[in-house]
């Protein structure tokens, strides 16, 4: 196999933003803020969301219609049977 061939693979700590979740994973990501944990430097990726916080996930999923196009569409085909 060549040399220098595959990225960087180490251990990673991810910060989901939303919930303040943390776990450590491993990943070819790094970052620039690095954590002390049992005296191993650890890159710490933040993430917008992911699946603690996402609406599928914790089943708190809302509908955005600003058209009013699923109004619509249940006045049209949500009374018929």
């Amino acid at each position: 196999m060549k040399p220098d061939t595959h990225p960087d693979y180490h251990k990673v700590i991810f910060v989901d933003s939303a919930s303040g979740d943390e776990w450590t994973s491993r990943s070819t990501m790094t970052s620039a803020e690095t954590r002390d944990v049992d005296g191993e430097n650890i890159p710490v990726i933040k993430l917008e969301i992911s699946a603690a916080s996402h609406p599928f996930w914790t089943g708190t999923m809302r509908e955005l219609d600003a058209d009013g196009k699923i109004d619509r569409f249940r006045r049209r085909y949500g009374g018929k049977k």
